[in-house]
Formats: C-alpha cells, sequence, structure tokens
C-alpha cells in the first residue's frame, strides 16, 4: 500500500507534485535513465486507479502497458540520462542525481514540489524537495515515473543487444548476470560497459 502521510502536508488539490526515479544503477551496461511524472495533487487517485506500483513488481508486459495510460493521466512527463562516460567520471550516484535533474529541468511545467526516490536529494534544485526511500514503493507518483524510466531503459538496451550479441543483454538488461559476467571474462568489455564497477575491470 501506498504512504498516504507522504503528502498529507499539502491540502491544496490543484498543488503540483513530480516525482523522480531512476533505473539502471546496478547494472553493468548502458547509461542510467530518469524519468519524472508531474500531476495535480487531485489526480493521484487516478494513478492508482490504473494499477501503477513499484516496476519491479510488475511484469515486463504489464509495464508497457501502463505507459500510455500514465501519460494521459499526468500533466506531464520526461525521460533524460547520463551516459556511460559520466558514470565513469562522476560515479554512479552522482550520475543517477544528473539523470534525476535533468528530467525535472526537462519539464515544461513548474512544479510546487519534488518527490524523489532515495536518500539523497538532487544538488542544486531550487524546487523543496522530499526524499523518499523506497519510493516506488511508498509513492504512485514516483512508481509512475519508474515505470517509464524503466519501459524507456529496456528499450534502449534491447536495441543494443544486436551490436553486442555475446552479452545476453535482451535477457539481463545490462545487470551483472552469471552470463554476463562470463562474457566479459570471454570476451572482454566493450564501449557500453562501464569501466569504473568492479566486474568490468
Amino acid at each position: 500500500m501506498f504512504d498516504e502521510s507522504l503528502l498529507a502536508e499539502f491540502t491544496d488539490q490543484d498543488t503540483l507534485i513530480v516525482g523522480v526515479d531512476e533505473v539502471g544503477r546496478g547494472a553493468l551496461f548502458g547509461s542510467v535513465v530518469a524519468a519524472t511524472v508531474v500531476l495535480p495533487l487531485s489526480a493521484v487517485p487516478q494513478l492508482i486507479a490504473l494499477g501503477v506500483k513499484d516496476s519491479k513488481k510488475l511484469s515486463p508486459r504489464k509495464r508497457r502497458e501502463l505507459v500510455p495510460p500514465i501519460k494521459k493521466v499526468v500533466a506531464g512527463w520526461y525521460i533524460d540520462s547520463a551516459s556511460v562516460a559520466e558514470i565513469d567520471e562522476l560515479n554512479i550516484l552522482q550520475a543517477s542525481l544528473l539523470a534525476m535533474k535533468r528530467c525535472i529541468l526537462g519539464l515544461q511545467i513548474t512544479p510546487d514540489v519534488c518527490l524523489v526516490d532515495g536518500k539523497f536529494s538532487v544538488p542544486d534544485l531550487d524546487i523543496p524537495q522530499k526524499t523518499v526511500i523506497k519510493g516506488d514503493l511508498r509513492s504512485p507518483i514516483i512508481a509512475a515515473a519508474s515505470i517509464l524510466a524503466k519501459v524507456w531503459r529496456d528499450e534502449l538496451i534491447v536495441g543494443l543487444a544486436a551490436q553486442y550479441p555475446e552479452y545476453d543483454l535482451v535477457n539481463n538488461k545490462g545487470y551483472p548476470t552469471a552470463k554476463h559476467r562470463l562474457a566479459i571474462q570471454q570476451f572482454g568489455i566493450c564501449k557500453e560497459h562501464r569501466r569504473s564497477f568492479k566486474s568490468c575491470q
């Protein structure tokens, strides 16, 4: 169940709330992707009615099916990323926060408050923020952002799989499965691997 206390301080139904989440933080391959959704407080029950929940608890097919209705319910959404080069230069946490910041700034609408998944706030952001540990479990707004990010990143990685068939990317989406790690041992890494990650060294 979602945590209703997260939004209890807001009484104005027109309050614009943005949720932001990232995916791909634990992967060895590919960019880290973040997504935002923004909507008025009054529309949050509509997200819940769609069946939005933590993207990890939904099948790939269900996540894909939810993308169009989520985009219809929200007032705005945006997807952005931080590249493998940025991950290796900054570290994965800072690159994740950078991707989140790009998403928030990419919105056409300026929200009143930002719900950020995790315990770290987004640096140098002028919008009031609330960090939410396990946000995709506790907030339908963050969960919706998580679904958009996950579907977008999965499609990106599957698109790259044809170029790098040896790494089993269609199945692992760049994450460190036994098969993926074995392929790195056998074939080495490619330019889309994160060199700063121990398994890629």
